[in-house]
């Protein structure tokens, strides 16, 4: 991958490149076209190659994240300043070699995408899924999380509340005796991500980080808030923990944002956080591989928690 074009063409050309992937070869369409303009601040211009490009060299990274999980794909066919639409359902023309699975909702069923291997990664790149959006469960058991998420939002683009909040909550998930793992998310905001070993559902899941949420808010009520409504929370960072709920969907690390520059979600160490130099736009396509390298989270999604025994601490400490 290039940069600034790194396909060549700005846009322009037309034409198709091949690219074997693993087990499968993937014809990416118009390679030369560009998602992500330059933009304000000379934010690095990137094309539809240099995206399929960052999917190939992600791969690793990535896939243990996603694999087994259905998709939401967040898509921008004519790039970050034209329309975008949100993919549930996966299209009749995608090849019978890319992973599906048939979830029920009311009224009928949806058929999600789900990503298993580089080749699909490809694929998804070609078809301008610029943003990966997962469940927190896998398929065979839908209704039982093996993730937690808190999503640390601020009132405005402050990275310093977002740090704050961050050390907060971390103080109390060692309370809780829970690992815990931050990622940027290329917006504006940091996630937390706890390991579940999926005995929970979502609605025990759910009331628990509410719980956990609730107890850091109060205890700092002039900073933080669970007030779902915008205008309820004044200038304070929301504590977010929506994302927690059956068929709801978070970025998956490592996937690109829709924004200009192209950053990524970007999993850290908490050692990281105390980096004056890290905001939430931090990497981007042209950086994010060689900050998973470093593995920030090596061990921490393979030491997965109940909630019982972390539910009866916090109960214990903070009543």
């Amino acid at each position: 991958m290039t940069g600034s074009g790194g396909t060549g063409g700005g846009g322009r050309g037309g034409g198709a490149r091949t690219v074997r992937a693993g087990r499968h070869t993937v014809e990416v369409h118009r390679p030369d076209k560009v998602l992500f303009p330059v933009g304000e601040g000379g934010t690095e211009e990137y094309t539809k190659g240099d995206l399929v490009d960052y999917h190939r060299a992600a791969a690793p990274f990535m896939l243990p994240h996603l694999r087994g999980r259905p998709l939401m794909l967040e898509r921008h066919p004519d790039g970050v300043d034209g329309p975008r639409f949100m993919q549930k359902n996966t299209p009749e023309h995608y090849p019978e070699w890319i992973d599906r699975v048939e979830v029920g909702k009311e009224g009928g069923t949806v058929c999600h995408t789900v990503c298993d291997d580089s080749a699909t990664l490809v694929y998804l790149a070609d078809q301008a899924a610029l943003t990966l959006h997962r469940w927190l469960s896998r398929t065979g058991r839908l209704d039982r999380p093996d993730r937690m998420v808190f999503d640390l939002d601020p009132a405005q683009d402050d990275f310093e509340a977002v740090r704050a909040a961050a050390r907060l909550l971390a103080g109390l998930l060692d309370e809780l005796k829970l690992p815990s793992a931050p990622m940027t998310t290329g917006s504006r905001g940091l996630h937390v991500v706890v390991p579940l070993d999926g005995r929970q559902d979502f609605d025990d899941v759910r009331e628990f980080a509410r719980a956990v949420a609730d107890v850091l808010a109060a205890a700092h009520p002039d900073r933080l808030t669970t007030a779902a409504r915008k205008k309820d929370r004044g200038d304070r960072l929301y504590l977010d923990i929506q994302r927690n709920a059956y068929a709801q969907t978070a970025v998956a690390p490592l996937t690109v944002r829709a924004r200009p520059g192209a950053p990524v979600a970007t999993p850290i160490s908490w050692d990281q956080l105390d980096d004056p130099a890290l905001h939430a736009r931090r990497w981007t396509v042209a950086d994010a591989v060689e900050q998973a390298r470093t593995r920030p989270w090596a061990g921490i999604m393979n030491s997965p928690r109940a909630l019982g025994p972390a539910r009866r601490r916090l109960n214990a400490l903070h009543g």
